[in-house]
């Protein structure tokens, strides 16, 4: 049982931790499960103020877990303070609380995970016969078809230990994943968010920009980290939008996508288009786990648009692929490009 009936904890963010303190009720049994309430505090406050001390504490006693957290760049939490509100940043804070609370064994949650996409029968296993909380496997199950420890898997899951390559891919079979998604688990269970990698700026070659413009008949952008459009010849600016007019900042291809009614209209399946792109996405975030503009446009866009909300919480990921696109021009018509 914690202390006092509350448990400090460290967050794993992006290249900082996220402190927290999580209050049990005072009759906390760890066979069960509970209803838990995220409590935030307003701007110049802090966890142990009204968040925790009141709300936090008076949620416990009526028999909630409640977990009252600093915010990034505020408190005990880290990163370097900016003396402002940003609720790009603030967002994602939610999003790290969350991620954290639905490994815990005492959270009730319905919540959709790799594993959930999985049911007993189709990996072999017997069905007992018993009510799932939560669709798909189990933890034990999924720890059974891995061919280790449920206490294993748990501490696992929560973090607490790190995975070998041998385990990882024992683990990345058990949901079939693709080659994809076997990197990004890789690369999270590989991830160091103490040590934040150095940002090297993005450069464009000249040579790379006069192949762009030399392909007068075909529209062509490049893409860099987070997806932002770092070059494009005429014909792409016709196509899509005069990116030169845009704010540097802006010159981002999945900020556009859900930002822009424009770019609804002009993608055909402007639905696959723009989940394929947040999959992308995603994988990029694994791979640079600091990057702070990358945390600042997951957060605005989570703010701004449901669509890319419910998807960025699916953690799916995919590679850069080759395919065909359909677009609907308002001046040309309907185009099939490579």
């Amino acid at each position: 049982m914690p202390s006092d009936n509350v448990e400090r904890v460290n967050i794993t963010a992006l290249a900082w931790d996220i402190a927290a303190d999580i209050y049990f009720p005072p009759d906390f049994d760890r066979d069960r499960t509970y209803a838990t309430v995220i409590s935030a505090h307003p701007t110049g406050s802090c966890k142990e103020q009204t968040a925790g001390n009141v709300y936090a504490a008076e949620l416990a006693r009526q028999g909630f877990v409640a977990i009252a957290f600093d915010a990034s760049f505020q408190g005990e939490s880290g990163g370097q303070p900016r003396f402002t509100e940003d609720l790009a940043f603030r967002v994602q804070d939610f999003s790290h609380v969350i991620d954290y609370l639905v490994t815990q064994p005492h959270v009730d949650a319905d919540r959709k995970a790799r594993r959930a996409e999985l049911s007993p029968h189709h990996e072999g296993l017997p069905d007992t016969g018993s009510q799932r909380r939560v669709p798909g496997l189990r933890r034990e199950e999924v720890a059974q078809l891995a061919a280790i420890s449920t206490d294993y898997y748990t501490r696992l899951e929560q973090g607490r230990i790190p995975a070998s390559a041998p385990v990882l891919d024992a683990l990345a079979r058990v949901p079939h994943l693709d080659d994809a998604q076997r990197e990004y688990l890789s690369e999270l269970a590989g991830k160091d968010a103490t040590r934040p990698r150095r940002r090297t700026r993005q450069v464009l070659r000249s040579s790379l920009q006069r192949v762009l413009d030399d392909l007068r008949f075909t529209p062509a952008f490049v893409l860099g980290r987070r997806m932002d459009v770092l070059a494009w010849n005429p014909l792409a600016a016709a196509l899509v939008t005069d990116f030169a007019q845009l704010p540097t900042k802006h010159r981002n291809y999945v900020r556009l996508l859900f930002t822009e009614q424009h770019m609804r209209a002009l993608y055909a399946d402007w639905e696959s288009v723009a989940h394929t792109s947040v999959a992308l996405l995603r994988r990029q975030a694994a791979h640079h786990p600091d990057d702070h503009r990358l945390t600042e446009l997951v957060g605005e866009l989570s703010v701004r648009d449901t669509d890319f909300r419910q998807w960025w919480a699916e953690h799916h990921v995919a590679n850069q692929r080759i395919g065909t696109k359909t677009l609907h021009h308002p001046v040309v018509g309907e185009l099939t490009l490579d």
